[in-house]
């Protein structure tokens, strides 16, 4: 899976929205078919997404695609990945998962529909979200469900079904759900999926909180975030890159090293910090995590 610092939600149905939201700088889209589009504009929502997907990759588009799929029990999932599974997808968001039996059975789907519609065998990847009570119990069983498993998404909105399901209370500050996102981070990095998902902040108008959530969780170990409104990529895009500050302390800490280290030395006092080689490990891993940012900008 690549980087996703920021993943925006485009309602499926609406045309021209995923163009808008990636000329606002989004890393990757979220096409929904779930909650975003009405039941009676399932069909539309399904044809139009297919079109958008087209038309981005014909345009040379190389953002991250997904699509947010009905859950399992609506009894429509089938027809939406008969739909949507088309070349130049990245892969699809599982909604509403209870354990791996439920990512299993998007695998089976999934499976059929890349061989019936010329997509490459294990092309699509998931992001499954956590977003009931069952879901983060399960959370590192679901995890290694399945190969295409890419990453996880915390879910912890403001009276949405995780709210709902687990029972909490919404607080800004988020310690009421400190444990379940540290719970999905370990889980995601604990079996090699290195690119674990935040989301949604959902007050449009609270800047400085929206601020703080994303701050919060890359502080936390979370590499992107998941976004319900445009005004938001640039934010998330910021917070989770090393900054120009964190790049320059790292390269200066990689500098001191090689040079203690050329006398004959494994370790080294830069910035009032001991140093040695596992520091350093850590500092090549964020230059080159910077890089690979860049490379994704440009």
């Amino acid at each position: 899976m690549r980087p996703l610092r920021s993943l925006l939600f485009v309602p499926g149905h609406r045309e021209g929205w995923a163009e808008k939201a990636i000329a606002a700088g989004a890393d990757g889209l979220i096409l929904d078919l779930e909650d975003s589009v009405p039941l009676h504009l399932k069909d539309q929502g399904r044809a139009v997404t297919a079109r958008t997907i087209g038309s981005l990759r014909a345009a040379g588009s190389d953002v991250g695609l997904y699509v947010r799929l009905n859950a399992l029990d609506t009894g429509i999932t089938g027809d939406d990945i008969a739909a949507v599974a088309v070349p130049g997808l990245d892969g699809f968001v599982l909604p509403k998962t209870y354990g791996p039996e439920d990512i299993v059975r998007f695998d089976a789907l999934v499976t059929h529909f890349e061989r019936a519609n010329g997509v490459d065998a294990g092309k699509l990847e998931f992001i499954c979200c956590l977003e009931t009570a069952e879901a983060y119990a399960n959370c590192e069983r679901i995890a290694v469900a399945s190969p295409r498993v890419a990453t996880l998404f915390a879910g912890t909105a403001r009276d949405a079904d995780v709210s709902r399901s687990v029972g909490f209370q919404f607080t800004p500050a988020g310690e009421e759900t400190l444990y379940l996102r540290s719970r999905a981070l370990l889980a995601a990095r604990a079996n090699g999926l290195e690119f674990p998902l935040v989301g949604v902040w959902q007050d449009l108008t609270d800047h400085d909180g929206a601020r703080n959530f994303s701050e919060r969780n890359r502080e936390l170990g979370f590499r992107g975030q998941v976004l319900i409104h445009p005004s938001h990529i640039a934010l998330a895009n910021e917070v989770f890159s090393p900054s120009d500050a964190e790049i320059a302390f790292y390269a200066g800490m990689i500098e001191a090293f090689e040079a203690a280290e050329a006398k004959g030395l494994a370790a080294v006092r830069y910035e009032d910090m001991h140093v040695d080689y596992a520091h350093i490990k850590t500092a090549r891993e964020i230059l080159a995590y910077a890089h690979s940012l860049s490379r994704v900008a440009g």
